[in-house]
């Protein structure tokens, strides 16, 4: 029975001409559905297995990773997706949001985040300054559109889908356009080069004119995107305090003494001390499983009054979320914030990964970025050909910004080894 909440706008491919690879007959799958397995079975997916959420791969046996997290956050948003379905009035066999989708833009969103956390975004951001900046999701999309095959001689993009597209992409201005007040953006943009890929997401110029008009370009946001959203902050929010736990930077102690410094609302207090009294009774982690049905729970759908609600269903409804449940999360948050992304051993890493990408950046930029052709072409060669080709200083520093998101955070800690440890590194390691 097909599904009415889509229509074949949504369906359309980013390259109407180009085949998205053989497809066996019979093949019972949707669209969104291809999206999504298409996604799991890549080496970018794999490699998130070896890249930062809170705690540096390796680190310990038990916490995060993008990858679990990623995982987490899918199913967390196809479980929204299956609650509204079942919940919401007017949705039902033939008209419904599609848990597939939901799902695939979940296991996506943290795709183009580099080595080593946030501090490795802010870092290539800041390097990448002269150059159009560097930003998590903008680097998500260019791998969707351009080189999720890892051929960056070619373009060789996964293909995707408009729902699928604009599902992932949480901002939509571009870094220009967040530059005209003067001040360069610190996140939240597309690079300038996209915007052909904004206007396919909303459907051409005239749907980008029209939300511009309308509304910040940032806060216009697809249904799934909004799911997804609400799915990454209820898998972190939670998830981070479950591992802080773990590895002993939340205990009953740090706790207290930061409530000390805080003039908390009765309400926080008792959120506070129900976690005070789960850490005490080792009852956290089942009680945090339960929290995310609560968080699932929370979530309903409005009818939206948007320019593209005409066009297509995921303007036309947005996702509201109890207010009660999305303070509790924001109070998960800034107490992980304050005693697990603050404490000393956590900046000492950050700084760490931080020198790492300048070090590595600065090699990479003396040797590929400013020559027009490179000094010493130490990179692969499927880097070194499309360097070596690149035309313009802008185009070359995209590359390398490219490389250096690709790698995880033990790749990076390798290549700096090998560039500056003289006692790291032979003839038989190259990668």
């Amino acid at each position: 029975m097909p599904n009415r909440f889509y229509n074949d706008a949504d369906f359309a491919l980013l390259d109407a001409a180009s085949p998205r690879g053989l497809r066996e007959e019979g093949d019972p799958r949707s669209p969104f559905a291809i999206d999504r397995d298409r996604v799991i079975f890549s080496s970018v997916f794999r490699r998130l297995q070896s890249k930062t959420q809170v705690f540096q791969s390796g680190e310990y046996d038990f916490y995060r990773t993008r990858l679990t997290h990623s995982i987490e956050v899918a199913r967390i948003g196809r479980s929204i997706a299956e609650y509204l379905n079942a919940s919401q009035p007017g949705l039902g066999p033939d008209f419904f949001v599609d848990p597939d989708l939901v799902e695939a833009v979940g296991l996506t969103h943290d795709i183009g985040h580099p080595p080593f956390g946030h501090i490795g975004e802010r870092r290539l951001h800041a390097l990448m300054a002269t150059w159009g900046g560097f930003e998590g999701n903008a680097q998500t999309l260019r791998l969707l559109a351009e080189r999720f095959y890892e051929r960056p001689r070619q373009s060789r993009g996964l293909n995707p889908t408009r729902a699928f597209l604009d599902g992932v992409m949480k901002y939509k201005a571009l870094f220009r356009e967040e530059c005209a007040g003067g001040d360069s953006p610190k996140h939240h943009f597309l690079y300038d080069e996209q915007e052909y890929l904004r206007d396919f997401a909303l459907g051409g110029p005239a749907g980008t004119q029209a939300c511009r008009a309308r509304d910040d370009l940032n806060a216009c946001k697809s249904l799934e995107c909004q799911i997804m959203d609400w799915a990454d902050d209820t898998a972190y929010c939670l998830h981070d305090i479950l591992d802080g736990v773990k590895a002993r930077f939340i205990t009953i102690e740090s706790a207290q003494h930061w409530a000390e410094g805080k003039k908390l609302a009765s309400t926080e207090n008792s959120w506070l001390q129900d976690l005070l009294k789960l850490i005490q009774d080792d009852r956290l982690e089942p009680a945090f499983n339960a929290k995310i049905g609560q968080f699932i729970r929370a979530c309903r759908l409005e009818k939206r009054d948007h320019p593209l609600a005409g066009q297509t269903q995921r303007y036309a409804w947005s996702l509201a979320v109890n207010p009660a449940i999305m303070a509790e999360a924001d109070f998960y948050k800034t107490l992980a914030f304050d005693v697990i992304f603050q404490s000393p051993s956590i900046l000492q890493i950050e700084f760490k990964g931080g020198y790492i990408i300048d070090r590595l950046f600065a090699a990479l930029r003396e040797n590929y970025i400013e020559p027009p052709q490179p000094k010493l072409a130490f990179l692969p060669a499927r880097w070194n050909i499309p360097l070596r080709e690149g035309k313009t200083e802008a185009g070359r520093a995209r590359l390398v910004c490219d490389f250096l998101a690709d790698l995880t955070d033990g790749a990076a800690i390798r290549l700096y080894r090998r560039l500056f440890d003289p006692a790291f590194g032979s003839i038989t390691d190259l990668t």
